[in-house]
Parts: structure tokens; C-alpha cells; sequence
């Protein structure tokens, strides 16, 4: 179906906003001192309030960097960093802004934009963030972004906090008072007019699910997301009758929280053909340190936390899962969870590729590094866009 012609008005490539509600005029140009590196998250590139881009357009001494995770990852590789570098970032081990002398001051500042659950998956995927020194804010006064609820009271937009970092690290800096301006411009201008008018985001956008599980919506440090391999001849659930029909021969785990990750070849009861390594998208050598299915069991439950929870797409896995055995732990079959724009959609590849999701770096080898990989992606993708942000 079309989309109703209002959506689709004229806009500024400058601001994006319509071009009646155009407000770079009032956006100055800020002789900045301090390099700041904006890291936005792909999903937030054509949000029509994006204080990001307000910043690039503002700040003279500032590089905006828009891409999925493993794109970010590579720009932030390819740039020479100060040795005076920091990233704004909350959390422990942060650094009071405030409380540094002028020699302590970093002349290089890392800004990570996004939504609060967004800016935490760029900080835990992109692994050189996490060895920057950190400085964070204490703000006097609640957000003044009324138009997109922050989850505490003393957390800023972007445009804000990257502000109030650059005001307390180069005080003299002319220009600052009047960004702040323009941006209650565009906060006023917008709640002048009703939402309904300004809809593009939302129409453009798939509707929220509404099957999420419960254990989604808390915290996904917890969540362990699985793939395996059953032997030979027993893929089809249909087939597998009883647990002799589920051995696993290729385990593969990542833990969200931490990265922390599993992989195991398991000595098969019957010698592997040719055809099924193939299949596999694995050789012969690859299994020649594979364990017993014992030994296997053993090294599964020390890896796993009493709190995880199992994430999961395809559905041998929860046979697998019943043969090892183990501890019970809650079980998330995520291929129940129905998306509007793809639920006519078969495989997992083909829901990913509609939704415009790439899949996450393949951390393991074969078939089943590949599903993992996309099952990852798909989960990440469930958190970012349908998890309701309290």
C-alpha cells in the first residue's frame, strides 16, 4: 500500500526536516577545539529529530560516522587516535568531566549516538572502545529533549551532552548558547504541530510485535544464543524419535552480555561421508580434535551461568538440547515471534534480508558459524527496534 502523499513532503538534506520547518539557519558553525568522533548507529541515521547530525553541521572540528557495527568498527581501526582521546560514557570507571585539571582534559572526544540500548551495543561489540579512558557528566537539570523519553531523569541527548562535555573542556568557545537555541527551536517548533503530521519515522518503520517474550524485555546480559548440528540423517524433527536420534556433532554458543563464546566438535557414533562435511561447510581436520559426547556434556555446563537463558531459531535445536541434557534453563524460540513485514517470509536469510539486517561477524566456522551469525542478528535486531524502552 502507498503511503499517504504527506509523508513523503520535500526535505532538507541539511536538517531533514520538511521544508517548511527548515531550521539550519539558526545552526551556527563552532570553532571547536576538542576533535569530537560521532559514532551513530545505523538505525538512527533518518531519525527526522537526529541531534547527531545538528552537531556535525555545528561543530568545525568534528567527523560524523553512520554504518552497522562491523562498519564503525573498521572506521574506528583505520583513525589515528590522540593519546588524549576519551569517550563520553557513562558507567564504572568514569571519570567526572568536571573534576579533571587542564592538563588532564582529553583533546579528542568519542560520542556514541543512538538510543540508550543502541550506544550499549556499540560500546560491547566494538572492543577498542571498551580500552578508552571514559568521562561522563553530572547534569544539573533533566533533559530538555521533550520529544523522545530518556530512561533517567539526569540522561541527555546527544546534542546536549556533547555540549556540556565541550563547555567543560574549552570554556571560552563562542557559539555553544546558540546551538542550545536552535535546538529548543526544533523541540518547540515540532510540539507546535500535532504527530500526525510529522509521521515519516513512524509510517516507515514495522509495527511492534506483540509475542516478545518477557525474558527479552530484562536484561539480555544472560542470554546465551545456540546452534548445533545433529549426525547424519536425523536434521528433520519429524524423524528424530528418540534421544539416540539427537546426538549433536557441532555445538556453537555466544553469551550477548560478554561475548564469551562455545564451540565444540563432538565424536560422532558413525564415521561422517564426504556429503555431510560438506554440508557442514567443514573438513575432516576440523574434527580432529572433536570430544566425547561425555566430555562435551561436562564443558557445556561449566560454560553456562545458573541465570542464562537460551536463545534459539532453528528447531533442532531444542532436540539437541534434551539429548545433552543438564540443568533445565528457560528456553527462547525466537522463530515464533512473528514480524509483520515478514512473517510470509520462509528462512531466516530472507526475513533478514527484507528487514535490511546484515548478519553479525561470523565468529565460528561452517554452516554452523553462518546460523548462529544470523540468529545473533536477528535477536539484536527483536532488542533495537520492538523491546518497548521503559
Amino acid at each position: 500500500m502507498d503511503l499517504p502523499e504527506k509523508d513523503w513532503r520535500p526535505r532538507c538534506y541539511g536538517c531533514y526536516r520538511p521544508v517548511d520547518r527548515c531550521f539550519c539557519d539558526q545552526i551556527p558553525t563552532i570553532y571547536n577545539h576538542t576533535n569530537v568522533l560521532i559514532f551513530q548507529h545505523m538505525r538512527e541515521r533518518f531519525h527526522p529529530f537526529n541531534t547527531a547530525r545538528i552537531l556535525s553541521r555545528s561543530l568545525f572540528n568534528s567527523q560524523l560516522f553512520v554504518d552497522h557495527i562491523d562498519g564503525l568498527r573498521s572506521a574506528l581501526s583505520l583513525l589515528t587516535l590522540s593519546d588524549s582521546v576519551g569517550l563520553l560514557y557513562p558507567g564504572n570507571g568514569s571519570q567526572l568531566l568536571e573534576d579533571l585539571s587542564s592538563d588532564e582534559k582529553p583533546n579528542q572526544l568519542v560520542i556514541l549516538d543512538g538510543t540508550w540500548h543502541h550506544t550499549k551495543t556499540l560500546y560491547r561489540d566494538i572492543p577498542c572502545l571498551q580500552r578508552l579512558p571514559k568521562y561522563r557528566l553530572a547534569p544539573t537539570q533533566p533533559s530538555r529533549y521533550g520529544l523522545r523519553r530518556e530512561p533517567h531523569i539526569s540522561f541527555l541527548s546527544t546534542l546536549e551532552a556533547t555540549v556540556a562535555a565541550l563547555r567543560c573542556l574549552e570554556p571560552q568557545t563562542h557559539g555553544f548558547e546558540q546551538l542550545v537555541a536552535a535546538f529548543d527551536f526544533m523541540i518547540a517548533n515540532q510540539l507546535s504541530h500535532p504527530k500526525s503530521e510529522d509521521s515519516c519515522r513512524r509510517k516507515i518503520r514495522t509495527g511492534p510485535t506483540t509475542n516478545i517474550p518477557k525474558a527479552l524485555k530484562s536484561d539480555l546480559d544472560n542470554i546465551v544464543v545456540v546452534y548445533g548440528e545433529s549426525a547424519p540423517g536425523i536434521n528433520d524433527t519429524k524423524k528424530a524419535k528418540n534421544k539416540s536420534d539427537r546426538s549433536p556433532v557441532v555445538w556453537v554458543a555466544e553469551r550477548l552480555g560478554t561475548s564469551e563464546r562455545f564451540d565444540r566438535k563432538i565424536q560422532p557414533s558413525t564415521v561422517l561421508s564426504k556429503a555431510f562435511y560438506a554440508h557442514l561447510e567443514l573438513s575432516e581436520i576440523d574434527f580432529t580434535a572433536a570430544v566425547s559426547i561425555d566430555a562435551f556434556r561436562s564443558e557445556w555446563e561449566a560454560f553456562l551461568r545458573p541465570s542464562d537463558r537460551l536463545a534459539y531459531y532453528y528447531p533442532n535445536c531444542p532436540l539437541l538440547l534434551d539429548y545433552i541434557g543438564g540443568t533445565p534453563r528457560l528456553r527462547i524460540y525466537l522463530k515464533s515471534i512473528q514480524i509483520q513485514r515478514e512473517q510470509k517470509l520462509g528462512t531466516l536469510e530472507e526475513k533478514l534480508s527484507a528487514l535490511n539486517v546484515g548478519p553479525s561477524t561470523a565468529r565460528f566456522g561452517g554452516r554452523a558459524g553462518r546460523r548462529l551469525s544470523n540468529t545473533k542478528a536477528f535477536l539484536q535486531y527483536l532488542c533495537s527496534d520492538f523491546i518497548p524502552k521503559d
